[in-house]
């Protein structure tokens, strides 16, 4: 576990390590925030494509490998991204990063399940999910630190620290047969396996899987320019602001989540997680007070936080035999959340700052309703099933 959570840190914190020396490595190349807008997407758009593959490889063949494949790809695509000198040379190492994350996340979520009861499963995906935020959250402040050196180090640094761990999963990583003797996996391609997941019993799981993915990234990718525009708050205010909230959730995901679970199960927490998100989402437009806002933004990255491991648990003890393929689809999902949000984000922005917050707070907001509804009628299922 101390592996697979370690490569998770590290895959994330690459991710948020180009955050900050973005804007000032894209001037290099006579570019600006369209093009940030377009790296950002490009990623998300791979793992959307690659995580169904990865994850659909993985009950066939096993974890182990897979994982190791994708932190090589992932290393080599962040040092192309250095190597880079043309525009469509970022593009390209960045597409290359996501296919790396894709061949990373499915395959350790799967692993983890493979390795734990489903007593346990809760709190793994909590220590699992504390490792994807703590790399988010840390990501950044070490890509500043390491842009003194120079805009290009952080990059290589990133790359290689990547390829070492695939060293490290090489050596020390141990294989294990994934649940279940035979596969019930097929060979489909991407839109078959999208149109396979709408008949699975955790469907609408993966629902709430995109609308809290889209939420967050609707909320990061307009939180910075709504601060600045209306409030004339500094980066270092900003960073404030976000690193405090990721520093909650990152103690709530490794401490508390396995009690929170054992007291009210998962679904209570998903609900209650979905509920806190919209009203704080929302409730962001009538505070102005710095300390109100902090507290408002860490309410937000909280309930987000408790929702993810809630969400992964569910789909993992549902999942069965197919624990690659419910991965795979889990990070799909959460990757058309991360591509499309910023995108519509940005558009609504440009029409009024307000509107990205309050329609990312209707949609959160619906999906707590079907998600109750739901689970009312799982309920009731089982009950008469008994």
């Amino acid at each position: 576990m101390f592996i697979l959570i370690f490569d998770m840190f590290l895959t994330f914190s690459g991710v948020g390590l180009v955050i900050p020396i973005m804007p000032t490595y894209l001037k290099t190349f006579g570019a600006a925030g369209q093009a940030l807008g377009f790296i950002i997407a490009i990623m998300a758009f791979a793992q959307f494509i690659f995580s169904p593959v990865a994850g659909n490889l993985s009950d066939r063949h096993g974890r182990k490998n897979l994982i190791i494949f994708g932190l090589l790809v992932n290393g080599l695509s962040q040092i192309a991204m250095g190597l880079s000198t043309e525009l469509w040379m970022l593009y390209l190492s960045r597409f290359f990063t996501g296919v790396g994350s894709a061949f990373i996340v499915p395959p350790v979520m799967a692993y983890a399940a493979d390795i734990t009861t489903k007593e346990e499963r809760g709190k793994t995906m909590g220590w699992i999910g504390a490792a994807i935020s703590l790399g988010f959250m840390i990501g950044p402040g070490i890509g500043g630190f390491l842009s003194n050196v120079s805009m290009n180090f952080p990059f290589y640094f990133a790359g290689g620290a990547a390829i070492a761990a695939g060293i490290m999963s090489f050596l020390i990583l141990p294989s294990v047969k994934p649940l279940g003797t035979e596969f019930t996996t097929k060979g489909d391609n991407l839109f078959k396996q999208m149109a396979r997941s709408f008949k699975t019993s955790y469907f609408v799981l993966l629902i709430v899987v995109f609308v809290f993915s889209f939420g967050i990234a609707n909320f990061q990718s307009t939180l910075t320019m709504f601060l600045t525009y209306k409030y004339n708050y500094t980066p270092n205010d900003i960073a404030i602001v976000m690193t405090f909230g990721g520093f909650v959730g990152v103690i709530v995901q490794g401490f508390a989540i396995d009690k929170l679970f054992n007291r009210f199960g998962e679904m209570k927490i998903i609900l209650f997680g979905l509920l806190v998100a919209a009203t704080s989402l929302y409730g962001l437009l009538f505070v102005s007070d710095y300390f109100l806002i902090l507290f408002v933004t860490t309410l937000f990255s909280t309930a987000t936080t408790l929702i993810r491991p809630a969400v992964n648990t569910l789909i993992s003890k549902a999942a069965g035999n197919e624990q690659g393929f419910a991965a795979g689809m889990n990070n799909a999902y959460m990757s058309l959340g991360n591509m499309i949000g910023p995108a519509l984000a940005g558009t609504l922005f440009d029409w009024h700052m307000d509107i990205p917050f309050t329609f990312g707070a209707i949609i959160i907001l619906g999906c707590f309703f079907l998600t109750f509804v739901w689970s009312k009628k799982t309920a009731a299922k089982q009950f008469h099933a008994s």
